[in-house]
């Protein structure tokens, strides 16, 4: 009867854990267009671990959706930043920044008063 006890509790505790490998988590994200909601959900799905992402033109939040075993938001952030876009944590480098469109500058008042 006690091998049948834990046999029972560790099968439990191993799908609990299971279960539970994915996040949900939302971040900010700079941009201003629809070619800016492309470049950051795509730099996003390819880290490695993020199974959906989802960028809000209005709101700038990257919804995701990620295998907290395989990646962490500092990584997936990073790798936003070096497509060329700001996320609260870390600012793009220059030179991706400036590899973007220059419909996509952000940092440019005048591309996002144009863009209202």
């Amino acid at each position: 009867m006690k091998k049948l006890t834990l046999i029972i509790t560790l099968l439990i505790t191993t799908i609990t854990f299971a279960q539970n490998k994915n996040e949900k988590a939302t971040i900010e994200v700079d941009g201003v267009c629809g070619m800016c909601k492309e470049r950051i959900e795509k730099a996003a799905i390819r880290t490695k671990g993020v199974k959906s992402a989802v960028w809000s033109i209005e709101t700038h939040e990257l919804k995701l959706i990620y295998d907290e075993r395989k990646t962490d938001l500092m990584t997936i952030s990073k790798s936003i930043a070096n497509a060329g876009h700001d996320t609260k944590d870390i600012k793009a480098p220059q030179e991706a920044y400036d590899a973007i469109h220059h419909c996509c500058k952000y940092r440019d008042e005048e591309v996002v008063d144009d863009q209202d």
